[in-house]
């Protein structure tokens, strides 16, 4: 098909978007299933995350020669995490790079990387560990990995994943009993796009999952859960994907409504917080002045922590990063 009709097509049918996003982590969760066996994760065949992006060979995504520290990381979950790394590359890639679809679904609708955050926050804490998983997985692989630090010529805002992840870090510490109630609500919608039937505009088959998916939704509609950084983005991006699927239906009221007027307001009320907060806009500086920040914080705070550790003083380490204020900032918490 000719490039300019397939984006024109894409560009005003939301729908096939996220079905092709939803497509796109189903490929990945056959690859890499998001329950673990026996305590374990557990991986497939990976031909179907082979793509244009990687030369066909899904194993060009694995970052090369990084060292994995039993300073930040629990060593024994090297091996799931490189994968798990890899997977998150192949779903970027797919979401921002020309992989598949032209354009790529993110190129109109940064946001989108927002399922990316939630399913690899979900992943990583899978599995439970005396380190922070998440601080291991940015500290090992966001920050040192070649593919994550690249410029990325798609992206017109941020010049690399990096920078664009920083900007969702928020979204990556979210409190983990809400984080894993969005992933559910995500996989619902997903399978909800999966089954509806485009081209009779039939929203028959979808009806018991979207009573599910409402049933979450009310668990997670709660205003006081807009203190939780990330949450109102997630909230914003799941129920607006949930409300075009609903307009896609011959009748509209086939399927149930979610009310989301009251966190709404919250969450614009929490927007306005930040935004008339002394200093904000001037600490908003893009993405490059932010790592260039990054750069200088880290060497020195680990330096801070490493001290009272050579004296043999035990502490468990938490870095957290401080998206909405400086794209990345970094403290860290001994404990």
């Amino acid at each position: 098909m000719n490039k300019e009709v397939v984006y024109g097509f894409f560009n005003n049918n939301s729908f096939l978007y996220i079905f092709y996003i939803c497509k796109r982590f189903e490929n990945v969760r056959e690859w890499l299933p998001d329950k673990l066996i026996d305590g374990n994760y557990q991986f497939n065949d990976n031909n179907s995350l082979n793509n244009n992006c990687n030369s066909n060979d899904f194993s060009n995504n694995y970052c090369n020669n990084i060292e994995f520290s039993d300073f930040l990381c629990n060593i024994d979950f090297k091996s799931d995490f490189e994968k798990i790394s890899a997977g998150c590359l192949y779903l970027l890639d797919e979401f921002i790079k020309d992989c598949g679809v032209d354009p790529p679904p993110a190129r109109n609708n940064i946001n989108i990387v927002d399922y990316i955050m939630i399913w690899l926050s979900y992943m990583l804490n899978l599995k439970e560990s005396e380190k922070d998983n998440i601080t291991c997985f940015y500290g090992t692989y966001v920050y040192y990995c070649d593919k994550y630090k690249e410029k990325i010529n798609e992206l017109t805002d941020y010049k690399s994943y990096m920078g664009l992840i920083d900007t969702k870090m928020d979204m990556l510490n979210m409190n983990s009993k809400i984080l894993s109630k969005f992933y559910k609500a995500f996989k619902l919608l997903c399978e909800m796009y999966t089954e509806f039937d485009e081209k009779k505009k039939d929203c028959t088959k979808c009806l018991g999952k979207a009573n599910e998916f409402v049933e979450t939704y009310k668990e997670l509609n709660d205003p006081d859960n807009t203190k939780y950084d990330g949450y109102c983005q997630a909230w914003s991006t799941l129920s607006n994907d949930y409300k075009n699927l609903k307009n896609e239906c011959n009748d509209d009221k086939f399927l149930p409504e979610i009310d989301t007027t009251e966190t709404d307001a919250k969450c614009s009320e929490e927007t306005s917080k930040k935004n008339n907060v002394a200093g904000y806009e001037q600490f908003s500086e893009d993405t490059s002045s932010s790592s260039s920040i990054a750069s200088k914080l880290i060497p020195v705070l680990l330096i801070f922590v490493a001290i009272p550790i050579l004296l043999g003083i035990a502490y468990k380490v938490r870095v957290v990063f401080v998206g909405p204020i400086f794209g990345i900032g970094l403290s860290i918490i001994l404990y």
